[in-house]
Formats: structure tokens, sequence, C-alpha cells
């Protein structure tokens, strides 16, 4: 079991928000009974996940599942029987067990520890917080094991897991595994379709419990009637709306968010609410929802917000408006709080920029760590860890990645190389992982899942970073990428976000535009093996970038680059980049080709971020971390050294 020095468990973090149905309620169902009727279209749903959530701590344990809260404890045997029988009690741990079942069936983890030491979601309010909590069992396993299991599996895990008990969810519900962004998801039957949506504007949303009661299930059962075949017109009219109606809505609302339209995605749900009432309210008499309808229709609201509609199920459960801006929200809050009671909770769509693929270059030869890479690739150099892994330094580079939100790895190679790669990352046939100890098959497991998130991108001849990154231009695309230079590697020092997180989200907070590296401290001993950088600190922890120099002399460092007193910078081989550095790339490499003095392949890559540095903006963020090199002898001592340690 993991364990610091003091001989206390290694613990992960985690946050899981709620989920509020911006979009598409009772398309989710819909779109399953194509199941049965194949003219029933596609279920669309817009969800988004809360700014409140279910905050805890967790830890491994040998064979139990055990839960604090402030809603009670519980310890269970991790074992088939035990967590069955009360996954399917009326136990409010019950999901939980659940979750747990699923795990040990499917993936062979052992137990764990989750401390809830902390929840601002409200329960029974429709912010799916049996989902959100599913979710976070799910994700506890998947961290403290190891899994690298993408979103998309959390939310089977959590889904499998919540239908154990009494309650009938769908995976709509646990879409919170996505976190506090917007999603599409697309309901085909039993195939689920998602999307990340990346908006455009910050958008504020207040979502509103109108504290009156509402029969969801007559509503549903109401709704239902009318599938698999529609035998009536008003059962027509709700396939209508459920199916391409809600589709153009959707479609609408995609555009709406990722342009930034803050007013039209507020009419949008003005127009939303009234479709709704025309085609669904008239099978259902729940759905005249009188105080929703009250709320909605008060011109007085006008003043602060661009228009609004039900949540969810709909009837007189929740109401959702889109506010004119962050202090018309509090405004109307209060409003709605003084005049009909209403409970009132903040959601914010937030201008983001989504970083889902991360690039590694591994084809250079490793000649600065001769004799042992001519047996080996540098990148398979290991590292033993202290939870008593060695694990390459690829495997470490592909998981911070992960651990950043990346979902696909471009590894550049060389073709000759591939089946080297393919090797470390096949599955072992059954007999061979029999050979491991316990805790190595679970390793081997992870392996191959992080295999599952590779593309191989050919580099013919190792002529230079700037080459090696125009193999992936078309893989890349247009969306901003994280590029990770393989024999820097880090360990974070704030619990529950890596160094590349960090990153990540110092760039999102500097729009698409700029482009981003994580920062350290370095002597100026250290100079001459890395990038150094200076400029001018805009707030705490973040640099704007003004020179950026690869290697520099002690003397140039100090005359050009030193930050304060006695202060040096360097970047840490986290990047985030746009495309717009491809051109910048293509020149690099074609003075390269013609003979120009930048030769060595690091120098390219240097060059063409510098020009970035005038042309887009470039951004240093001061990563809490450790920053470690194996790309030289006595670093990659250093670097095996500080992994072994266990901390504490």
């Amino acid at each position: 079991m993991p364990t610091t020095a003091s001989g206390r468990r290694e613990e992960v973090d985690v946050f899981v928000p709620g989920r509020v149905c911006l979009f598409g309620e009772h398309s989710d169902w819909a779109g399953c009974y194509r199941r049965i009727n194949s003219k029933v279209p596609p279920g669309n749903v817009i969800i988004s996940g809360t700014n409140q959530g279910i905050f805890a701590r967790s830890s491994r344990d040998e064979r139990h599942l055990i839960i604090t809260s402030t809603l009670g404890d519980i310890e269970i045997e991790m074992g088939k029987d035990p967590l069955k029988k009360v996954a399917e009690s009326d136990s409010v741990f019950s999901y939980a067990a659940g979750v747990a079942y699923y795990m040990m069936e499917f993936y062979g983890v052992g137990g764990i520890r989750i401390d809830n030491y902390k929840t601002t979601l409200p329960v029974k309010k429709g912010l799916s917080s049996s989902a959100a909590f599913c979710v976070l069992v799910a994700r506890c396993f998947n961290e403290l094991y190891k899994l690298n299991l993408t979103k998309r599996a959390e939310i089977e895990a959590a889904y499998q897991g919540e239908i154990m008990t009494m309650s009938r969810c769908g995976r709509m519900d646990q879409g919170c595994a996505y976190g506090q962004v917007p999603v599409k998801m697309v309901f085909d039957g039993e195939l689920l379709v998602t999307t990340g949506l990346v908006p455009a504007a910050d958008f504020h949303l207040l979502i509103g419990d109108l504290r009156r009661q509402k029969d969801t299930v007559k509503i549903l059962s109401d709704l239902n009637r009318a599938y698999p075949f529609p035998q009536s017109a008003s059962d027509r009219d709700v396939h209508a709306f459920l199916g391409p109606i809600n589709a153009e809505i959707v479609t609408r609302a995609v555009k709406i968010i990722e342009a930034g339209d803050v007013p039209a995605l507020g009419r949008l749900m003005t127009e939303a609410q009234r479709l709704f009432d025309e085609h669904l309210m008239p099978v259902c008499t729940e759905l005249e929802s009188v105080r929703l309808h009250e709320v909605l229709s008060d011109r007085s609201l006008e003043q602060w917000t661009y228009g609004g509609k039900g949540v969810g199920s709909q009837g007189d459960g929740c109401v959702q408006f889109v506010a004119k801006g962050a202090d018309e929200r509090v405004a109307l809050a209060k409003y709605l709080t003084d005049k009909y009671g209403v409970d009132c909770f903040e959601l914010d769509l937030k201008r983001t920029a989504v970083v889902k693929k991360a690039l590694i270059p591994v084809a250079a030869d490793g000649v600065r760590m001769f004799p042992a890479t001519k047996l080996i690739k540098k990148c398979f150099l290991p590292l033993p860890m202290a939870d008593d892994v060695a694990r390459p330094v690829l495997q470490v580079a592909i998981e911070e990645a992960i651990s950043a939100g990346v979902e696909d790895i471009g590894l550049i190679i060389n073709p000759s190389d591939e089946p080297t790669f393919r090797s470390f990352f096949d599955p072992l046939d059954p007999a061979e992982l029999a050979k491991l100890p316990k805790h190595l098959q679970g390793e081997a497991v992870r392996v191959a899942q992080l295999g599952k998130r590779v593309e191989y991108i050919y580099q013919q001849e190792q002529v230079g970073y700037a080459d090696a990154m125009l193999c992936a231009e078309s893989w890349l695309g247009s969306d901003p990428f994280m590029l990770l230079l393989g024999d820097h590697i880090h360990k974070t020092k704030v619990p529950g976000k890596s160094c590349a997180r960090q990153v990540v989200e110092c760039f999102d907070m500097q729009g698409a535009g700029k482009c981003c590296t994580g920062i350290y401290k370095e002597t100026v001993d250290n100079l001459e093996y890395f990038t150094a950088v200076s400029g001018i600190w805009e707030k705490a922890g973040v640099l704007t970038v003004n020179a950026l120099k690869d290697k520099p002399t002690r003397d140039h460092a100090r005359q050009y680059l030193k930050m304060g007193a006695a202060d040096f910078y360097c970047a840490n081989g986290i990047y985030i980049l746009n495309s717009d550095v491809f051109p910048a790339l293509r020149e690099i490499s074609e003075l390269s080709s013609e003979g120009s003095k930048l030769t060595d392949g690091l120098s390219q890559l240097m060059a063409a971020l510098e020009s970035m540095v005038s042309k887009t903006g470039f951004v240093g963020c001061l990563v809490e971390g450790e920053h470690n090199f194996t790309g030289l002898p006595h670093k990659y001592a250093q670097a095996v050294a500080s992994f072994a340690l266990k901390e504490g």
C-alpha cells in the first residue's frame, strides 16, 4: 500500500460538481427508445457542472470501503455479498457500495477510505447529488489505483454502480464527471457520444429552487406513454419536440455558447420553454407548473436577465436564468429570494481554452546518455518510484499529461522504433500477467490503458524539433495543445493538482491567444542545460515573458535574464501552444535545411518560440512543484533519487 515516509497513507484530493441540464430535458431517455423504434431520433442534451460540489480526501485500504461524512460513517468489507447487500438497501451509502462493487468486479481493485469532509452541493434539488457521489467514488478508485480511466469510463462505472441501487438514474446524471464545463451529450440507443463545449465568453447563470412539490414519476410516466410508437396527435407532438425540435435547439445552443453570445442564450432558453409548453404540457398536467410560469413571466426580471426556462424534468422544481452580468445575478437572486422565497445557486460557464492533445517527441537517439541508450531508448530509462514500481520516463510524462485533462497522446517516433513502443503498451497475455506480483499486475493493466490513448507520428529523419512538430501538424489540428519535452519530469507540491494542470489552468486564464510555459527558479550554474526566461510579473506566479534563451552562458544570463537581485527562471518542459506556432516552425525548418546555425534540435524549437513572444505573447506559470531532468547522467541520477523518496 503506498505510504509516505512517516507511515501515513498516500492520499488524493477529489472534487466533483453537481449537474444542471441546460437544454434537452427528457430527450436522453427518449433517445434510448431507438433500440426499439429506429425512427425515434437520438436525444440531444447540454449539461454543465455546477459551481457547488462534493469534496473528499481518499486513500487506499486493503479490505474495506470506509466512508466518513457529515451524513454518517460506514465500513463495508470489499466483497461481493457485503457490497451488494448495502447497494440494494435504502442506506445513504448504497450508491458508494454499488460503485465499489463494479470497480472491484471489473478492475480488481482493493478498498479505499473516503473522507467526505465538505459538501456545498444541495441534496434533492435536481443537481444530481447522488450521481456526483457515484462519480466521486469511481474517481477515487481511478486515481488511487492508477487505472488511467477516461471520464467516459468513470461515467460508466458511476452509472453501473448507481443502477445497482433503488435509484433509476440516466447516464445524463453522471455527466458531472466532466467537471465545471458545458458538455453536449447525444443518446443513440445504448450509444452515448459526448463533446465538450468551449465557451467564448463568461455566462453568468442562476439556478433557483422553487421550493414547491413536483411529481417526477408522473411526469416521466405521462411522457413515456408516447413511446416507443406514437399512437395519437399528442404522442406525435411529444416525439416532435424531444426529437427534431430539441435537436435544432441544442444545435443553436452549441453555436451560441461557442460564439460567446450571452443575450442569445437567454433568448433561446425562453424560446425553448415556450416550445416545451406547447408540445408537452397538454399530455401532463404536472407540467402546468404554476409557480415556474409565474416566476418566468415576471416582467421585473427583465432588468437583470436575458431569459430563462425550467430545469431537469421541469414542473415546479427549479428554474434557471441567464443573467446580464455578475452584479445583475446578485440583484436577481435577492429579488427571487425576497419575493418568491427561492433558494438560489450560481452557475458559471467560463470562457476556456480546452487542451485535449499532448505531443511528446521521442525520436531522438539520446546520445548524451550513451552507452545506455545503445540498448534502450532514452525515454524508457527507468525511474524506481516510492510505490515500489519502476516506471519508464515516458510513462511518467504521459501520466503527467493525462493528469491535466489531456485525452490523446501523440508520440513522435522514428518509424523503426514503432515495434518497441507497441510492445511496451501491448497487454500481457494471462500467463505473463500471472507471473507478476499482484501490485505489478495492476500496473500492467494501467500501462495497457495508457496505450489506448497513444497515436504514433513518424519523423523519417531526426533533423530537429521543428521538423518533428511539423510532422504532427495535421494530427494536432487548430486547437491548443500541450508539448512535453519528455526528459523533463515533475513532482507537484499542490495536492490534487499536477504541475501540468497548473500550466493548463494558467493558459486558460489567458485565453487561447497566448502561449504558456511552466517555469521554475534555477541557479545560474545550471542555466547552461536549460531554457531561461525573463519578463515582468503581471501578478503572483504569472510572468509576461519578454525574453527566452536556450542554454545561455552565465555572462549572458547575468546581463539579460536576471530577475530581481539574483533570480533566474527556466522553462520546465511543459508548453501549451496554439497553431500559430507552425508558420514559425516552418520558417525555422527551412533555414535549418539551408545550412543555418540552428542545427541543434532544441535550438530550433526555442527559436520558433522566441518569435511567438512578440507575435502572440508568451506567459510563464510559476509552478508549485519540483522539476527534474533525465537527459544527462548526473541529472538523471538526481531524478532517480527524488522520485524514489517517499514523501513526508
